[in-house]
């Protein structure tokens, strides 16, 4: 089993972090071995920016993602630089607050969350990373809800663990109701 996962977006949206929380949670809570490598412009808010994670239960021998199987894109850029490259077998999970999936080809099938507008009912936009990740936890299934949950309340400031396990809640639940939209060429 390998998975290999990049989450995309800009600067101050903690996309670099949900790496980091997916696969500290997946390493110190079930069997998987995980790699983590991240890119990101000089700009500190707003450049592009990038964690690729891979996932596996034998030893990783090249950190890199060649070919990910799912693309987490949180800005419009991101989406428009990496849809392209996914194929069919793989999946699109866009922020629909912010990404049109019809304005850059994909071959792959997409899921959709208004994770930023979930976290903006909040009061507090920066947690969409943490709605996101409880919505790709709701879908995908790499990590149990019980391993995301407690890594991220152990990651985050103890002022915030009841605001991010909102946030987290909010993603599982709108991943319940998640529809696959079509693939458009």
């Amino acid at each position: 089993m390998k998975h290999e996962i990049r989450f995309s977006g800009f600067g101050g949206q903690g996309i670099i972090l949900a790496g980091h929380i997916m696969g500290e949670a997946a390493t110190l809570h079930t069997d998987l071995n995980a790699t983590l490598t991240q890119s990101y412009g000089p700009e500190s808010r707003g450049g592009a920016c990038a964690a690729e994670l891979i996932l596996a239960d034998e030893p990783i021998h090249f950190p890199h993602v060649i070919e990910p199987n799912l693309l987490v894109a949180m800005s419009q850029e991101a989406y428009n630089k990496y849809a392209p490259e996914m194929d069919e077998k793989g999946l699109i999970i866009i922020d629909e607050t912010l990404v049109d999936p019809e304005a850059a080809p994909h071959h792959a099938p997409i899921l959709s969350v208004p994770a930023t507008q979930i976290a903006g009912e909040l009061k507090k936009p920066i947690v969409a990373n943490i709605v996101m990740l409880g919505f790709v936890t709701g879908v995908a299934n790499l990590v149990p809800e019980t391993a995301m949950r407690e890594t991220i309340l152990n990651r985050v400031p103890p002022q915030t663990r009841d605001l991010n396990s909102e946030a987290f809640s909010r993603g599982m639940a709108h991943a319940k109701t998640a529809e696959l939209r079509g693939v458009s060429r």
